[in-house]
This record gives structure tokens, sequence and C-alpha cells, in this order.
């Protein structure tokens, strides 16, 4: 049996023996292959795998489409193929087969009982396997090695007015650096689609180590001194991005970015900027324009501005009732929110029916880190009072708190006030899990995507309501 049927069979059993899971990753996984080494590997094995399911299960019916879903925003409509994560409505994400809880525990880290390293992720995300310390100390170390960003990139940064909002700089900049793609390069001389992996890899590569000192500038041009301190080749990627956003020395900040990092990556492949970084990328755009379409999604206020909404609302439910408001006075907010006909930000989700694991693990970093913080008090207080409001009231089919009731939080925490900022964070952390399926997509030969369309006309025609 292959080293990847292997490793999925143990994916099947996740329930029943997630250690034997992270043994078996590891023995499966070569102990001094690079990422690309192993990933040449793995491909033909995963394409001979999708051919002959196709083969015996292609004309299964995966799902129906009504009406409702196509005037909806196709929700829940089954018809893309995600291989780096999973969202279950009841148990949350998986990476690779793997919840949070187990990635915390099995993805080699930078400290002894630390978050994970993001750089295991990418690799967990692009192979399916657990990567060894020195595997991901030495994809660290490539990352910081393509660090450096192009001149002209770094002028058309500066040369941003400070009032042009952060995501627009940063989906700039990522759109700029696709003056170098290999990929296209490559596509313009002719390259056999059956390689198309190979340049898409070194873009995705150069992407990801490109990012911290992008998103690094544009902080420290809007809202510091312009100053951008110099990488460190031989420290990881979060501890790296810390420093160029002014955290040098702060360990705890720098423990919060793995756990950032790692935990925003990715959330299956539905959301607007997976989606749109995928299909963008099925017109073999290179993964530069891929993620700044991807980018510009995220950038809206139903997607990654989020969290910065859930921040806003909190600071002004505690400006108006007080950090320290007792029950009742939360539970009259809420309803005077919820019968003023505005969201209470911050819960329910799309696809969860349960807290997201997400948010659990950002409450289990407070509670270790800043456990009698006022405001993650406050935030505590919410979350055990908003679901029975929310249940009572009766219009929210998910009352739990979703990843963006606490993120805001722990950033100001820690001095990074400036909410507009936040979702560039959470973008460097996106491009980790949507151009890792990119790789997969032209690795797998993922064809142009084209979904069919109707008028409502055409539509009343069909079922005869003309």
């Amino acid at each position: 049996m292959s080293a990847l049927r292997a490793f999925s069979s143990l994916k099947g059993a996740a329930a029943r023996s997630a250690p034997l899971r992270f043994q078996a990753a590891r023995s499966y996984a070569s102990q001094t292959k690079t990422l690309k080494e192993r990933l040449a590997e793995i491909i033909p094995e995963k394409q001979a795998e999708v051919k002959e399911f196709r083969k015996g299960y292609g004309n299964k019916v995966l799902g129906e489409v009504t009406v409702d879903q196509a005037y909806g925003g196709m929700r829940g409509i089954k018809g893309l193929v995600w291989e780096g994560s999973v969202l279950d409505a009841e148990e949350g994400i998986r990476f690779r087969g793997l919840s949070i809880p187990e990635c915390q525990k099995a993805l080699p880290a930078a400290v002894e009982g630390g978050e994970p390293l993001p750089e295991s992720l990418f690799w967990l995300l692009v192979t399916g396997e657990v990567p060894t310390a020195e595997q991901v100390k030495g994809l660290s170390a490539e990352w910081a090695a393509r660090a450096a960003l192009p001149e002209f990139v770094e002028e058309l940064i500066d040369r941003c007015p400070k009032s042009l909002h952060p995501m627009s700089q940063f989906s700039l900049a990522v759109n700029a650096l696709q003056h170098d793609s290999i990929f296209a390069k490559a596509y313009s001389e002719g390259i056999h689609k059956s390689q198309y992996w190979d340049p898409t890899f070194e873009d995705t590569m150069n992407l990801i180590a490109k990012l911290p000192n992008v998103a690094g500038r544009i902080y420290r041009n809007v809202y510091k001194d312009g100053k951008v301190a110099a990488l460190e080749a031989d420290k990881d990627y979060s501890y790296n991005f810390s420093k160029v956003l002014g955290y040098e020395g702060n360990a705890d900040f720098v423990e919060l970015m793995r756990l950032y990092l790692t935990i925003h990556s990715d959330h299956e492949g539905g959301n607007v900027s997976a989606h749109t970084t995928h299909l963008v990328g099925s017109a073999l755009s290179d993964p530069y324009l891929s993620f700044a379409a991807g980018l510009n999604g995220l950038a809206g206020p139903l997607h990654g501005l989020a969290n910065q909404e859930v921040l806003r609302w909190t600071l002004k439910l505690k400006d108006t009732i007080g950090i320290d408001a007792s029950e009742e006075q939360i539970k009259k907010y809420l309803w005077d929110t919820l019968n003023g006909g505005q969201v209470v930000p911050g819960y329910g989700h799309a696809v969860l029916r349960k807290t997201d694991p997400r948010y659990t693990a950002q409450r289990e970093f407070a509670l270790k880190h800043l456990p009698d913080d006022p405001l993650f008090g406050l935030v505590s207080k919410l979350y055990h009072i908003i679901p029975g409001v929310l249940t009572e009231h009766g219009k929210t089919k998910n009352p739990w708190p979703n990843v963006d009731a606490h993120s805001g939080v722990l950033l100001q925490y820690y001095g990074m006030t400036e909410q507009d900022y936040y979702t560039v964070l959470f973008g460097v952390s996106r491009a980790i899990g949507v151009t890792a399926q990119l790789i997969t997509d032209r690795a797998l030969g993922m064809p142009l995507e084209r979904p069919k369309s109707y008028s409502t006309a055409h539509l009343k025609k069909m079922f005869g309501a003309q």
C-alpha cells in the first residue's frame, strides 16, 4: 500500500485512534526530503487515486440543487473539491483529517508546549503528512531566504497614501509581485500541463515567504514610523512576521501569531476568499493573481472584516453599560440590539452548528496568557449569555460564537489596536490554505470552473410558473 493511501485510510479512523494516526503519519513521512521532493513523490499517487475514484464513482449523484440555493448564493451546494480541510457542522474544521486540538498536539512547535508552527500546517495541507521538526525548520529557513521584496514593490507600498485601506495596499502589492511569476513565464514558454504544479509550487513558496515583509511594511507605514526591521534567517515565520510588525521580544505575541496564522489558514473551499482564489486559479492565472483576487473578497464586510466589527461592537457595549456590567444589563443590551433590527456580531456561522473550535483555541490561549484582562472577562461573560438570548430570540440557527468573536480582543491586549489592519493578518494566514490548494489543483489538472446559470424567466418556465 502506498504512503498516501495508508495515510488516507488512517484519516478515516480519526475518531477511533488519533495517537496511532500521528505515529503512522510520521512513519510514512520521509525524514530527510524537502517539501517539494516529497510532493513530487506524492503527486503521481494522488493523480492515480483520483482517476480510479472518478472511474468507479464519477456518475454518482453528489447532491441536489434547489431554486432557493440558486437564489441564496449557492449556499450548501456540493460541487467543489477541496483537499486541505473539511468543515463539519457539528465537529468543526479538520485539516487533512486532524482537528485543531489534534494539530496542536501533533504538529511541530517552536517551543515545548507551544502553538504549532504555520509552516508545519502548510506541509500538512500540501502533502497530507505530519512533518518532522527538522523538515519544518528547513521550511522556515527556505521561506526566510525567499522573503526579500523587489525594490519597486517596496517603493509602490511606500508611495501609497496612509488613507488607502491596508487591504487595498495588500492586494496592490501582491498583484505587483506577479511581475516575477515563475508560472506565468513557464506557461508563456510552453510548459507541459502535467508540470503546471512545479512553477505553481515555486510561486506559492515565494508569495507566502514575502507576505510578512509586505504586510509588515504596510503596518509600519500606515500606523508607525515607516521603519521595517530585517527578517532573521534562522527564525520561524511567525517570529519574523512579529518582528517586522514591531513586536520583537514579545514572546507571547509571537505565540499568538503562531496560533492565529494556523487556525485562520483554511476553512474548506466554499468561503469567499478560498473559492475566489480557486476560481481565478482555474483560469490558469498564477498564484499572485489568484490570491490577490481572494484578498479582494476577504476585504468584504461579510467575510474578513467581521473580526473588527465584533471588537467595535464589544467596545461599544463596554462604553455604554460598563465593563463590569451585570448579566441583566448585558441581556437588556442584547435585546435592545436585536429588537432594533441589528445582529449580534461574532455569533453564528454559515456552516457550523456549535461553538467554533477556532474560538475555543483562542479562549484557551487567553485563559493561559491573559486570564485577568478585563476585556477578556467581558468576552467570557458574553460567551455564557449570548447563546441563551439568541436561542430565545429564535431567529439564529447557530447561537454559538465563531472565530471572530475572540481574535480582536487578543490583538487589542497586545497593543495592536488598529482595527482596519486585522483583515491583513487574516490575509497572511489565509494564503497558507488557499495557495496549498492551488498546488493541488494544478497537480490534479483541475479544469476551468464554469457553472451553469439561468435567468428568473427561464426558471419559471422550467417549473411551469408562467
